[in-house]
């Protein structure tokens, strides 16, 4: 028959059966799923093939011949020929003859196998285990983020680049109710203004030059799920104030279109940017920031938690050593005490990148220091040569001594003073004369 041509060809499994629940066709991607022939499966009782626990509890063919009512994406497990269980997406629909008469019903289902390993995988990427500190000022992020995870309460993230604010977004996400549905990331600082209300909203054919087609944007992608707005510090006035509107009323209208459409997302959003500055500065919409910041989590630097790196060259280590087939076992002395002195301007993404450079470069169990990058040692004699070179050496080195003390301290001003063995009057008179600011951290 043309008909089964047709529903072969389908990569989702089908079956029908009459008003008596006996298959009457079985197509090849359902035969291929579960592993019968069609002749081990006509004529049967749909009930003794799946095998489906569901269909003990109420079967959803029997519910849609009595009701009429068509289902749809309902989730179940199956049983293929071996006995193994398969978890499925399924729908229902009534089968009419010419007349218009119910004469069986239809059941579609699709393997969802793959997806769900691909949870398991990502829920395990972003498992609380993979954030890694013993350090006090973790210790209690990670309770914040137990607390905030199962709510749907709007996260801002803050902190500078590469401290993880996206791998404790991915864990909030995968330790929700929303685990399930999608977890879409947009780098706001990587799309251009006229492209960034496309890329969050959508857009309508022929709304601007180069729109050959619709398109769906994230917001719509994510329905249901959680959208992370990374570098969210970057966007301008114009899309914070659409912005600011899916997140009072869960609204929005594609780019040159007037219907407005709906999307049930949470909203977590990242900067390595001073918000509050940016709002005095009027480059950032008060009213934005402060429905962003319901919770606020701010992460440290690697610099101020060097008590971590340890524990964290040891998750490299095992990360790599899985990925690789390697058996490093080892780091030197050493080579620990110099990642524990280092600064890491790239934070826990700089170190993990030195691991995994030191572990192209091991042959054996043990990392040396001649297996760190060679930009990793700093000589001091040319640390010395570029401050001879500054205008006033004197004030150059004094200066970035007092910054490097500042930062280490987070600008605890009594505490930096009593490193320095100086008074915090003094203190305070150097970084007035110095013109020390917070920024400068980020040149040190």
């Amino acid at each position: 028959m043309k008909t089964d041509i047709i529903l072969d060809s389908i990569n989702d499994g089908l079956f029908t059966t009459g008003l008596d629940f006996k298959i009457t066709f079985f197509n090849k991607a359902a035969q291929e799923l579960l592993g019968y022939k069609p002749n081990e499966v006509l004529g049967k009782h749909c009930r003794s093939i799946l095998k489906c626990e569901a269909c003990k509890q109420g079967c959803a063919l029997q519910h849609t011949f009595e009701t009429g009512e068509v289902l749809a994406n309902y989730e179940a497990i199956v049983r293929n020929k071996k006995g193994e269980p398969i978890p499925i997406s399924f729908s229902t629909a009534l089968l009419k003859g010419e007349d218009g008469k119910v004469i069986g019903g239809v059941e579609i289902f699709r393997d969802l196998s793959l997806v769900k390993n691909l949870i398991e995988q990502l829920q395990g990427k972003y498992s609380f285990d993979n954030i890694v500190g013993k350090n006090h000022g973790m210790q209690k992020i990670y309770a914040l983020i137990q607390q905030v995870a199962p709510t749907d309460a709007t996260v801002l993230i803050t902190g500078e680049s590469g401290t993880g604010k996206e791998m404790i977004a991915g864990t909030i996400h995968y330790n929700s109710a929303r685990r399930e549905k999608p977890f879409v990331k947009v780098d706001c600082a990587s799309l251009v203004e006229n492209l960034l209300e496309s890329e969050l909203f959508g857009h309508v054919k022929g709304a601007f030059t180069g729109a050959i087609s619709d398109k769906v944007g994230r917001f719509e992608s994510a329905d249901g799920g959680t959208i992370f707005l990374d570098e969210i510090g970057n966007i301008g006035l114009a899309a914070q104030a659409k912005l600011l509107r899916v997140l009072q009323d869960g609204e929005f209208e594609r780019v040159g279109e007037s219907k407005t459409r709906k999307a049930d997302v949470r909203i977590i959003a990242a900067t390595n940017i001073d918000l509050k500055k940016a709002v005095r500065e009027k480059r950032f919409r008060e009213d934005l920031f402060y429905r962003l910041k319901v919770i606020s989590i701010h992460l440290p630097p690697l610099r101020h938690r060097r008590d971590d790196i340890p524990l964290l060259v040891k998750h490299f280590v095992d990360k790599f050593n899985k990925s690789m087939g390697k058996e490093v076992v080892n780091v030197f002395p050493k080579v620990m005490e110099m990642l524990i002195k280092y600064t890491y301007p790239g934070n826990i993404r700089e170190l993990e990148n030195i691991i995994e450079h030191a572990f192209i470069r091991c042959n054996g169990n043990t990392i040396f220091p001649h297996h760190l990058p060679d930009d990793f040692f700093h000589d001091e004699t040319d640390f010395i040569e570029n401050i001879l070179k500054s205008k006033n050496p004197l004030d150059a080195l004094e200066r970035k001594l007092i910054l490097k003390v500042l930062d280490e301290t987070d600008w605890a001003y009594q505490e930096a003073a009593s490193r320095l063995g100086i008074s915090r009057a003094t203190l305070w008179r150097k970084i007035k004369a110095l013109a020390i600011k917070k920024e400068d951290v980020a040149n040190m």
